[in-house]
């Protein structure tokens, strides 16, 4: 076989667990060639073809689109890290049952292939027992389920009880997504920075730049809070979330997609009373996407053009939101007088390179979106906050302006210095001391919702 190590092998292996080749050098895939895992029985249950051009599609989280129909990701079926070969079946094995994994020559180039008499075995383990209310993902296979989608997945649909959904600490390269169907759901990772969901997930793979080539009906986006807008944009990030009374805690989500890549959201909530505590989120552009009635606090948020937008009802503290590069922290688009998103006791740093007078505060698209709310309250902010502090992309006077609610109140340096605000921009207005103590509490922003 080459020398190369496989995994899984014996018994008591995740339904979800991916399938891993190791070697001693450096290896890369080839352009042809099948792999296929063969159930005790001698059926064939799954095959990666590399010569087949929808082997990157498959269904994830049963999302379906606005038409009803079910949505096909793309995503990577084999993942290649130096010595390592990794293969993302389509979907989870079944529980208690024998399988077999046979490879064909030159999949992975050089290697002479694997029949089933090289003895790639497994034998996968029962499901934890319906109706559990704390199902345990672990990368290494100490857990229910390998990955965080599996653990998803096993949760009933019109799901009715609080599911905690535990994450040892590991790496997870995979892309989440939590339907309509399944609200109640905590995920909460072992260790902040241990505690890893990763992908190169972003608009080329999966937004707008790829969605337009597909039909409509299993492309179109749920839940569409703007309806003439927002058509493909949801299924890009790592983390997607649609359902409601969902918390995610104590974790690390990097969307891997470089600087340039397009837009690429770490995490995405599309729901009610979506909470985010003491994690950190990774990405350039529009890094974190909330919308519905959302709260985020203690944690930490990097990026450099639009990293935290979405429709509105957010409400954000004690959290540090950190410039990658000259660009603009938020855009939220309000459509009407609707709640935008309010930050409270925040830090907007810079990375290494930004520059003075290079980023804003906010952005606003006033020809769709001229009702957007945008409050920052005792916030600390470096000198890389350009003086005028708001842009309006589209400014002119067929524009009315009045109705935007950019405001700000209590803003220093990081040493705790009142910043001169006597440059801002005149589409922004300062809050009084009275105004700025009623936003503090959340539950005026949030329609009566208080998530402290």
């Amino acid at each position: 076989m080459d020398g190369a190590r496989l995994s899984p092998t014996g018994a008591g292996i995740c339904v979800d667990a991916g399938l891993q080749l190791s070697f001693d050098h450096p290896v890369e895939i080839g352009p042809r060639g099948r792999l296929q895992v063969h159930r005790g029985d001698g059926a064939v249950v799954e095959t990666i073809d590399l010569a087949d051009p929808e082997v990157g599609k498959r269904p994830i989280g049963g999302a379906r689109s606005d038409y009803g129909e079910l949505h096909l990701w793309n995503y990577h079926p084999v993942l290649v890290e130096d010595q390592n070969v990794t293969i993302v079946l389509h979907r989870s094995l079944d529980p208690d049952q024998d399988y077999d994994v046979t490879m064909d020559a030159d999949f992975v180039r050089g290697h002479s292939g694997i029949t089933q008499e090289d003895g790639w075995h497994f034998s996968t383990r029962s499901l934890p027992p319906a109706g559990a209310t704390r199902i345990v993902v672990d990368a290494a296979g100490g857990g229910d389920f390998c990955t965080v989608q599996g653990a998803v997945d096993f949760v009933p649909e019109q799901n009715e009880q609080e599911v905690l959904i535990a994450i040892a600490a590991g790496t997870y390269t995979e892309i989440i997504y939590v339907p309509q169907t399944k609200p109640q759901l905590t995920f909460r990772g072992e260790d902040r920075r241990r505690t890893v969901i990763s992908y190169a997930n972003n608009d080329v793979l999966n937004g707008d730049a790829a969605m337009r080539e597909e039909p409509i009906e299993i492309a179109c986006c749920p839940k569409r809070v703007i309806e003439r807008s927002d058509r493909f944009n949801c299924w890009r990030a790592v983390f997607g979330i649609d359902a409601d009374d969902v918390r995610v805690e104590n974790l690390t989500i990097r969307n891997s997609t470089p600087a340039g890549g397009g837009q690429a959201e770490a995490l995405r909530g599309n729901g009610e009373r979506i909470i985010a505590r003491r994690i950190s989120l990774h990405s350039h552009q529009d890094t974190l996407r909330l919308q519905g009635r959302c709260y985020v606090a203690d944690s930490y948020i990097e990026g450099d053009v639009d990293f935290v937008w979405g429709t509105g009802g957010l409400f954000v503290e004690r959290t540090e939101l950190k410039a990658l590069g000259p660009g603009y922290y938020t855009q939220i688009r309000n459509v009407d007088g609707g709640p935008g998103a309010v930050f409270a006791d925040v830090q907007l740093t810079r990375g290494p390179g930004v520059p003075d007078g290079a980023s804003y505060l906010s952005r606003v698209e006033l020809s769709r979106f001229g009702w957007s709310q945008v409050v920052f309250i005792d916030t600390a902010m470096d000198a890389h906050i350009a003086a005028t502090g708001w842009v309006t992309t589209d400014a002119g006077d067929q524009w009315d302006t009045s109705r935007l609610r950019l405001q700000e109140h209590g803003s220093t340096d990081l040493d705790g210095r009142p910043l001169d605000l006597s440059e801002r921009s005149s589409v922004a207005s300062p809050l009084t001391a009275e105004e700025a103590a009623r936003f503090r509490n959340p539950a005026s922003l949030l329609g009566g919702w208080d998530p402290r």
